[in-house]
């Protein structure tokens, strides 16, 4: 091969998108205290005071609610961290994690 050539293609076209976002969803129980709730919506996802508060009547009136909206590896591991910190404290609460539409 003569020297100067190569056979290297250089890509011209790279389409960037954002990364697809997941829902975190906390689910209502008969066992997990209010104030359980609200301390892990204040400590794993750093909501006021007045709005955990808030967000916890919704989950126990609607049954749910959509915590937050995060990419998969922060929603994973979010949703992982409250359900850890409540069965080391004895409650079944549950999170799970769905794609936005």
């Amino acid at each position: 091969m003569p020297q100067g050539q190569s056979q290297v293609r250089e890509r011209q076209d790279t389409k960037l998108r954002e990364p697809r976002r997941y829902k975190v969803i906390i689910h209502n129980d008969d066992f997990t205290t209010m104030e359980f709730v609200v301390m892990v919506l204040m400590q794993v996802f750093f909501l006021t005071e007045e709005n955990a508060n808030a967000l916890m009547l919704e989950v126990h009136n609607a049954g749910k609610a959509v915590v937050g909206s995060y990419t998969r590896d922060i929603a994973v591991s979010k949703a992982d961290k409250a359900t850890r910190l409540a069965r080391d404290n004895g409650f079944p609460l549950r999170l799970t994690i769905e794609p936005e539409l």
